[in-house]
């Protein structure tokens, strides 16, 4: 009999690239990398200047230029372990590989909080920009009984939950046409943010760089606090490893470019925005990059511009993050981790439907009922948990895997991955104790599931079948501490 120690121990042998899986690898290198733009630039940068600017002042070019490192040491560790494990699942799969079966259960916590809380916080920031885009073109707004949570004096959030709706419908007709629509959406964003640096830098004025670091190397390290979480988003591209056309090329091809494309714009709009308004105007600006472009015109219609963008960009976040969650629960069901259901999928579309009906009822009731700062608050250490665990994944998979095909390594090995690590951590400690106490007592009821239902029905427990007719799936069954495979 297995004890529970074996149990949390064992792992997943490295899953092979094969045309087994019951999903159709339709995503290119572009659509991947729009997948990794799209779940980065959310709302983030339209407003995040008036937070991070009264901490850094000028500066903040360099706290968005650390913020970019720290985010893109971890997103080398992701390239390498996404092309050398190019299945769904991300963060999950990586730490079953790497890590074991209890690890991958934390992890698979983690990714389930920041996947599902963090659609319904930006589904609910919709809401409200919907809301905004609506005043400024027609002069009047929706009732707030449908457009506010019960806390928040409404009865519910209804065009939250219609977005939710939206991006439900198109992910069940397939992938090819989500990831289509949101490489359209990614386009117009990105036409969005240039728009601001085109009419901003119209407004340049050398002299508010002047008094360029008044908050010392704190206020940077502060500013690249607040900052990271803009950054946040870029693992989305390894959830669609099963999905990928030629996934060891691509997928780490698609995760640096994103972080090329993603740290460029942000840098752009953080020098243009400190040329065109004074440093001390940000502070408590509500209204932010579209408030700096009405200073610059004289006028509010490049604030219409804006929440447009700001409509388009957060559609396309919420439809990424969804599609993420469904993928990752399906790695995990394939697996045994959780009810079968979710690995279920649909011959005809090829995608699977029942996963995505759940998810996205689950994602509709948050939105629709729950206040946005809460949401927002729970969606941070998921994601730092899963940063650090892919780093260290990479580390134990060097050295137990020397030889495993990888499509991308890592420069400057093992700095790379260590500086990542410690960048993490250094982040979580800036977190409010409070976040860490709710996410500890989360991933603990996941724990206890694990005990009574996961590790039972694990593809790896002895006596039990290895995937069902639904979902093909071949292993090598690895003990603790050896680098022998068993066919099982």
């Amino acid at each position: 009999m297995t004890s529970i120690a074996q149990q949390l121990l064992r792992r997943k042998p490295i899953p092979r690239e094969s045309g087994d899986s019951p999903l159709r690898r339709t995503i290119g290198l572009f659509p991947l990398m729009a997948i990794g733009i799209s779940a980065t630039i959310g709302t983030g940068i339209f407003f995040i200047m008036s937070q991070a600017v009264p901490l850094a002042g000028p500066a903040v070019v360099w706290s968005f230029v650390i913020a970019g490192i720290v985010a893109g040491l971890t997103a080398l560790c992701y390239a390498e372990l996404a092309g050398a494990v190019p299945v769904s699942g991300s963060t999950y799969s990586y730490a079953f590989a790497t890590l074991g079966e209890g690890t991958a259960m934390v992890v698979g916590a983690c990714l389930l909080l920041e996947y599902a809380v963090s659609a319904a916080a930006v589904a609910v920031g919709w809401s409200q920009y919907v809301n905004e885009l609506i005043g400024n073109l027609f002069g009047w707004h929706l009732p707030a009984a449908l457009s506010n949570a019960p806390e928040e004096g409404g009865v519910v959030n209804l065009p939250a939950v219609i977005l939710v709706a939206l991006c439900a419908v198109l992910l069940i007709r397939g992938t090819r046409e989500s990831v289509l629509t949101n490489a359209i959406m990614v386009c117009i964003k990105i036409a969005v943010l240039l728009f601001f640096i085109a009419v901003g830098v119209t407004g340049w004025n050398s002299d508010h760089f002047a008094d360029f670091a008044p908050y010392g190397i704190g206020g940077i390290a502060a500013g690249a606090g607040v900052i990271f979480f803009s950054f946040v988003g870029l693992d989305a591209v390894s959830t669609a490893g099963e999905e990928a056309k030629n996934p060891r090329r691509n997928l780490p091809l698609a995760i640096i470019g994103a972080l090329l494309v993603v740290i460029t714009l942000y840098i752009g709009v953080a020098v243009v925005g400190i040329g065109a308004q004074d440093p001390k105007k940000f502070e408590n600006q509500e209204a932010g990059l579209s408030e700096i472009l009405t200073h610059v015109i004289g006028s509010s219609w490049p604030g219409t511009v804006l929440a447009a963008g700001a409509v388009i960009s957060i559609f396309s976040v919420t439809l990424v993050t969804i599609y993420g969650q469904t993928r990752i629960l399906f790695a995990m069901a394939r697996d045994g981790m959780v009810p079968k259901v979710f690995a279920k999928v649909n011959e005809r579309t090829r995608t699977p439907i029942q996963n995505t009906i759940i998810v996205s009822t689950v994602v509709a009731v948050l939105a629709g009922v729950i206040p946005i700062n809460f949401l927002a608050e729970m969606t941070s250490i998921g994601t730092l948990a899963a940063f650090l665990v892919v780093s260290v994944g990479l580390i134990i998979l060097r050295v137990r895997e020397p030889e495993l095909e990888r499509g991308f390594k890592v420069p400057l090995y093992p700095i790379t991955p260590i500086l990542s690590i410690l960048g993490c951590i250094w982040i979580i400690t800036q977190l409010r104790p409070i976040t860490i106490a709710v996410f500890a007592i989360w991933v603990a009821v996941f724990l206890v599931f694990y005990f009574f239902y996961g590790r039972r029905r694990s593809i790896l427990e002895p006596g039990n079948e290895l995937g069902d007719p639904d979902v093909p799936f071949t292993a090598v069954v690895r003990q603790p501490g050896t680098h022998d495979g068993v066919e099982r």
